[in-house]
């Protein structure tokens, strides 16, 4: 069977480097905000091309901490409205609900699966002070014209990057250094994947950062003193050291995933299967390879016969959820219609030729 994704293969590739982390944090003694985390936080601003950078428990905590944070700092209010991608995971939408905040659900592009500044602009209302920009299944969204969109309006740019880490365009600006402020997630799966969970804002906003490096804390600067009803959200150290380890080898194993694509973009022949579509080779990441195809089951019941596993990101779209079945939305046609087609292959920086070729070849003959 061809996994979808070989977490144990990934990771073992770093095991001689782990145990050399691990014994160092256990001589360390400084389990919780070590020099581990404080390394990592400089060396991911550094690479995100930001001045700060925080690690918190999650890609969803650092979304909420963001947009809590601008609440502080009077840049947002509660009701305020933030508009966001319909094809995107829950947890962009939860950020915004946890926070007091109304999701404007956007339409997508059927071909990038992101939503494009046509998509903001269809969108917006006077009652909207935010886009959350998300940059799905590794490829940056149009970033630049919805920055340009948003500081003609006077709007926050929120980056959910938790799929794109290292996307950047042709010029070198990565994920993450575009908007105010900018989520990651260290989920075991990302592209940058932690040994567990954990998270991280990026941003050059000085204000911000002061604000949410308390709220994470407990809305505290300095021990046993609250200046703010704060959270309990940090980055493990052990998991930063982790990270640190990782990130080495980062833009490596990204250009592996994007030498994967391109072979399957060779291989791949099945008119019934429509591949991905990447503008510029460097903005995608592909955390995923999306493909889509009308007769979706049967496509997936095929290469499962053929031991090859697949997944479906996501299957239902945010509205569709019942945690938001009251949600007011616009007319969303090509998120719902991508909501029936998308199909993710196999993609990770361990898989083979060989199992590129045998995949292909499943495609082919479905």
């Amino acid at each position: 069977m061809i996994k979808f994704l070989d977490l144990q293969k990934v990771n073992a590739r770093f095991e001689d480097n782990f145990q050399e982390v691990f014994k160092e944090f256990l001589l360390g003694g400084q389990y919780i905000l070590g020099e581990g985390l404080k390394r990592f936080e400089t060396e991911f601003a550094s690479y995100c091309g930001t001045e700060y950078c925080l690690g918190v428990g999650n890609g969803l905590d650092a979304l909420t901490l963001i947009l809590k944070g601008y609440q502080h700092v009077g840049k947002l209010k509660t009701g305020d409205a933030v508009l966001v991608p319909a094809n995107t995971f829950i947890a962009s939408i939860l950020a915004v609900t946890n926070v007091g905040l109304v999701p404007i659900l956007m339409d997508v592009n059927e071909d990038t699966f992101n939503s494009a500044v046509e998509d903001v602009k269809a969108a917006y209302t006077n009652k909207v002070k935010a886009i959350m920009v998300v940059h799905l299944y590794g490829q940056l969204a149009d970033v630049e014209e919805i920055m340009e969109f948003a500081n003609a309006h006077g709007l926050l740019v929120i980056e959910d990057a938790a799929q794109a880490h290292g996307a950047h365009t042709a010029t070198g600006k990565k994920a993450g250094s575009f908007g105010h402020a900018s989520a990651f997630s260290f989920y075991p799966t990302k592209n940058l994947g932690a040994l567990g969970d954990g998270g991280a804002i990026v941003t050059n906003d000085g204000e911000l950062f002061e604000i949410v490096s308390k709220l994470h804390n407990y809305g505290s600067k300095t021990k046993y003193i609250s200046e703010l009803p704060g959270y309990n959200s940090r980055l493990d150290e052990l998991q930063a050291m982790f990270l640190s380890t990782k990130l080495k080898r980062l833009d490596e194993d990204n250009e592996q995933r994007r030498n994967i694509a391109t072979l399957y973009r060779k291989l791949i022949s099945n008119k019934k299967i429509t591949l991905p579509v990447c503008n510029v080779r460097e903005s995608h990441v592909y955390h995923l390879y999306v493909v889509k195809c009308e007769s979706r089951n049967a496509f997936i019941q095929h290469l499962y016969d053929q031991d090859i596993q697949t997944v479906v990101h996501y299957p239902l779209v945010a509205h569709k959820q019942q945690a938001f079945i009251n949600l007011q939305t616009n007319i969303l046609t090509k998120a719902e219609q991508l909501q029936q087609q998308i199909v993710s292959l196999p993609m990770s920086p361990v898989l083979t030729e060989a199992e590129i070729h045998q995949i292909s070849k499943a495609i082919n003959k479905f």
